[in-house]
């Protein structure tokens, strides 16, 4: 009888370092790592969480900035059966307590920038050790062993909470391999690509849409600390990145950089975009440097990948996130819970496939309202065009519904976002006597531009009917996002959701 293959975390990862040894796979700050140095790294780590007291099923979190001891800790505690816990690095620390607590960790890992941070809150804690990212390992190196099995929970990632408490997305090793499998068929993910990562890590689109895959083909790796555009447009032409993970705002940080325009990017073949719709003008300002931008649809919940928009449509079907890979499913629902079935209706996406989390960290009720009869419910609005290319409209909860009709604000962002003064814009809903719900314009402005509600409303009449049009306009130096780039618009609506209809000016 054939023994299944070990497609735990470090199953595969110790493979790879056998069999690519010499191979460059991970860069930071100007040190490179062979695979054979990076698996040197995981035993010694492995032997100093197990000196420490971890065993199979113990939680191991992590809390710094993006480093490479964040992925040695990753593949060390996956060596022990152990279950890798990210935390959020911008969070304060009643939040960090909060997760640290809910998933009951057993040993923290904290990086230099967070040590004072940890040391806060460590009597509120129920960790029994606390670790230095970088200290030297102690106890013995430990050796793979096949500690971890496909149903094994790999990570327990913490949804970003843009509303209420985060929720702990039990992630298993088949979860993280089958994704992996779907997006290299997907992808065309090469053993020579160098993939680029400066989103965190800690969240699902920083671990598993480049940087897992990467490792696991052979690749190369450059890591950087935290997103920066200086340092994005440098090191790309430096180390020749072919392949990159990219939020909305990330390619509009780059874009409005000074040296964007003249900056060498030839070496680009593939920036994957995903976590909110991206306005086309964005895309189409890429696309006229001659880079191709590829939106990927996914969440945390799906390891992440949903659907991906390959190079040979990306010009047809700009805008959309594409289709789903071979192993995942998507249909659309109703709220009834029918069937969607009509090109360009409306539904809530639901998503179907090996990729899906085994369920929500100690949350079996949330668990059994999200995953239904295997159907993983995404709370995003989208419609499928006649080709079967998945448009994504926005989240459930942002639609606004004005004078009875339904209004996805993603849709007016889009068009808005092409206004000449506008640096970065949302769109919320806030209650009306009149309407139910109407429709407010929160803009940061370029420097030294000028804004009005009339002048907004006029730019938009030719391409939004009536009743899609902002009737208020409020300012703010930037939006404010949490630590992943989308847009708080729960902030928003706390902040704006009352108040006179007035226009506004500003310089």
């Amino acid at each position: 009888m054939a023994t299944a293959p070990d497609i735990s975390l470090d199953g595969w990862l110790s493979q790879r370092a056998l069999r690519s040894p010499q191979r460059s796979a991970l860069t930071f700050e100007g040190e490179t790592w062979t695979y054979a140095e990076f698996e040197r790294r995981i035993a010694g780590v492995a032997g100093t969480l197990r000196a420490g007291g971890v065993a199979r099923g113990d939680r191991v979190g992590y809390l710094g900035f993006n480093h490479p001891s964040f992925l040695v800790a990753l593949f060390a505690a996956n060596r022990l059966g152990a279950i890798f816990v990210p935390l959020n690095f911008r969070l304060t620390g009643p939040e960090i307590e909060f997760i640290v607590n809910d998933a009951g960790v057993h040993t923290l890992v904290v990086g230099e920038e967070h040590r004072a941070l940890a040391s806060s809150i460590r009597d509120n804690l129920c960790c029994t050790r606390y670790l230095f990212a970088d200290s030297p390992p102690g106890g013995e190196p430990v050796a793979p062993e096949h500690a971890s099995g496909a149903e094994d929970v790999a990570v327990i990632m913490y949804t970003s909470g843009t509303t209420g408490r985060p929720k702990g997305a039990m992630l298993t090793n088949g979860n993280l391999w089958w994704n992996n499998v779907n997006a290299m068929l997907t992808m065309d993910v090469a053993e020579d690509d160098v993939t680029l990562n400066s989103a965190p890590l800690f969240h699902i689109g920083g671990l598993n849409v480049t940087t897992l895959q990467a490792l696991m083909k052979g690749a190369h790796l450059v890591l950087h600390k935290q997103f920066d555009p200086a340092a994005f447009l440098k090191d790309v032409p430096r180390y020749r990145v072919t392949t990159h993970f990219v939020v909305p705002a990330m390619l509009l940080f780059v874009s409005q950089h000074p040296d964007f325009a003249g900056a060498d990017l030839s070496s680009i073949r593939m920036l994957v975009v995903g976590g909110a719709p991206v306005p086309e003008s964005l895309l189409r300002l890429y696309l006229a440097r001659g880079i191709t931008v590829l939106q990927g649809y996914g969440l945390t919940e799906t390891s992440p990948m949903v659907t991906f928009l390959t190079n040979e449509s990306a010009l047809q079907k700009l805008g959309s996130a594409g289709k789903p890979p071979l192993l995942t499913d998507v249909r659309l629902t109703a709220a009834d819970g029918s069937l969607v079935n009509e090109p360009h209706a409306r539904g809530e996406v639901c998503v179907r496939g090996p990729n899906i989390m085994a369920g929500y960290w100690q949350q079996p009720e949330a668990t059994a309202a999200a995953i239904r009869d295997g159907w993983f419910h995404t709370g995003d609005v989208g419609y499928f065009d006649e080709d079967g290319f998945l448009y994504i409209c926005d989240r459930v909860k942002d639609m606004v519904i004005s004078g009875g009709e339904n209004v996805y604000p993603a849709e007016v962002e889009n068009v808005l976002y092409r206004h000449p003064a506008i640096a970065e814009v949302a769109v919320i809903g806030v209650p009306d006597d009149t309407w139910g719900e109407a429709i407010v314009a929160v803009a940061a402005v370029k420097p030294g531009a000028e804004l009005s509600l009339e002048a907004l409303q006029a730019f938009a009449a030719p391409h939004l009917a009536r009743y899609k049009i902002p009737r208020r306009l409020e300012f703010v130096e930037a939006l404010p996002r949490n630590s992943t780039g989308k847009v708080l618009k729960f902030d928003l609506r706390a902040r704006f959701g009352t108040g006179g209809f007035l226009a506004e000016t500003t310089t």
